[in-house]
């Protein structure tokens, strides 16, 4: 794991389960870190960093396109 790089960071437990599954279906490793943490403690996501996705360097241009394209479909407000 120590080989994992953090590629994008999250604020509430609720954000990452749908990318959880896709990147499953996929699957390509990855971590999800301070996840309980914050679920456990919504309102202090900020001191803890946040929920940060961690993945191997290898799959940083799959995980950007996934990313990419939840953002640009998923486009609540």
């Amino acid at each position: 794991m120590t080989e994992f790089i953090t590629i994008a960071t999250f604020n509430f437990a609720h954000e990452v389960m749908v990318l959880k599954t896709i990147l499953d279906r996929e699957s390509i490793p990855y971590l999800f870190q301070n996840e309980n943490l914050v679920s456990i403690d919504p309102l202090a996501s900020l001191a803890y960093g946040g929920i940060q996705l961690k993945i191997h360097p290898n799959d940083i241009e799959a995980v950007q396109t996934i990313l990419d394209d939840l953002n640009n479909n998923l486009k609540i407000v």
